[in-house]
């Protein structure tokens, strides 16, 4: 019995092509839907996106950016559909655990050892051939079942704390929606009806008629302001001349504004405590809105993060805008902001220019409705048990996404052992 496994004989790759003309209506995955580091699917397009030719993969495949390897994009394709040519796409032999194929192609040797041979000046590509010679420690079929199915179960509880958290987003928006766009307590009111699911005190909070306004129809005594007029804060940030830093204060870029309590850590450049410290706009609040500015997505892009995560200070830089309000609270203000109509209105006011990109006179000029403050204590005090689960979430996946990763090489160079109870349940 050999002593090593070596990589090509554990894994081949899997080499069909498809025509998306053909494939209009299947699920599309380029490198852009795959995240840095994390090991997960940010989102997916459709065939009827592309039009060169791609790749067909099953679910259950493991799919590797192989252009600039180090960037560490790999996944197990959760569903049927067609892939990037810039994705290997990857089946285990007989007698080879999926699991432990995945993650040995996801450890730190594996992307280290692609990346020093890959092929390319700017747009290196990782090469078959070469990390086909890849050898481990020999594991037997169980063995490496036991070792996918420890660091699987931490992947698990990931996307089970992310389909929570997404859960209780679309509740807080739902609930939004319905008081602040569809205004269906007022409706119900104006029809002689009691808005269903409310208290008396609740519904005595908005008003029973609409008056005309310039974003349409508005609950009476409800105001349309500017951006500008409930704000006492839109700056953005700077990073010092020569670029970003290793460790320091984070500094959030374009990259990692990515939503409610979701903060992308593996793009993350930092500013000296020194820099920090003398910067004098940009530094983020518990609770600041945080809004891509520059570039193709800008405005497309809304976040907001909460008072516990592992940072005790934050900077943003040049691409990113930081909102704070004290007439409308915070959470009503990222809604507002991350609504489909404030994204599109922001993305059309970014394209007007050659460059794309927001500019802070455009950004205050921009339309909020202003409830009276009852009505906008109401949602806050609605929310927040709500969005304050969806932050620790956020927290307990950091976590378990660095514990996953100081695993992934212990236990797939066989440093840490599992044991033969665990093995052979």
């Amino acid at each position: 019995m050999t002593s090593r496994l070596k990589f090509g004989d554990c894994a081949e790759l899997r080499s069909e092509k498809v025509d998306p003309k053909t494939s209009q209506e299947s699920k599309y995955i380029g490198l852009e839907h795959i995240e840095q580091q994390s090991l997960s699917l940010a989102g997916y397009g459709f065939g009827s996106d592309v039009d060169s030719q791609k790749q067909k993969f099953y679910k259950g495949d493991i799919l590797f950016g192989k252009l600039r390897p180090y960037f560490r994009k790999v996944v197990v394709a959760p569903f049927d559909g067609i892939c990037s040519t810039d994705i290997w796409v990857v089946k285990p032999k007989a007698g080879v655990d999926r699991n432990f194929l995945f993650y040995w192609m996801a450890s730190e040797e594996f992307i280290a050892s692609s990346t020093q041979a890959s092929e390319g000046g700017r747009m290196p590509r990782a090469k078959w051939d070469w990390v086909s010679r890849f050898e481990l420690k020999f594991r037997d079929f169980d063995e490496q079942k036991a070792i996918g199915k420890v660091l699987r179960l931490l992947d698990e509880k990931i996307e089970v704390n992310k389909a929570v958290a997404q859960t209780l987003e679309d509740i807080a928006e739902t609930i939004f929606k319905s008081w602040f766009v569809d205004f269906d307590p007022v409706k119900l009111k104006m029809a002689g009806m009691k808005p269903s699911g409310m208290s008396t005190a609740l519904a005595a909070l908005f008003p029973d008629s609409m008056v005309d306004s310039e974003i349409g129809l508005i609950p009476k005594g409800w105001e349309v302001k500017n951006l500008g007029d409930v704000l006492t804060a839109l700056e953005t940030g700077k990073r010092p001349r020569g670029g970003a830093q290793e460790e320091g204060i984070p500094s959030i870029g374009a990259e990692s504004v990515r939503g409610l309590g979701k903060f992308n850590y593996s793009t993350t450049k930092y500013v000296s405590e020194e820099y920090y410290q003398r910067m004098p706009t940009g530094k983020v609040r518990p609770y600041d809105v945080l809004i891509y500015k520059d570039g193709a997505g800008a405005g497309s892009f809304v976040a907001m993060l909460g008072e516990s995560f592992p940072f005790k200070d934050f900077a943003i830089n040049e691409h990113v805008f930081l909102l704070r309000s004290n007439k409308v609270p915070q959470i009503y203000l990222f809604e507002w902001m991350n609504n489909d109509k404030q994204k599109r209105l922001m993305v059309e006011l970014a394209q007007k220019s050659a460059q794309p990109g927001l500019n802070q006179q455009d950004t205050k000029a921009i339309p909020i409705l202003v409830p009276s403050v009852q009505a906008c204590k109401a949602y806050e005090d609605s929310v927040k048990s709500i969005i304050s689960c969806i932050m620790r979430n956020a927290i307990q996946n950091r976590t378990l996404d660095q514990l996953r990763d100081s695993l992934i090489p212990r236990l797939i160079s066989g440093d840490l052992k599992i044991s033969a109870e665990l093995i052979a349940s």
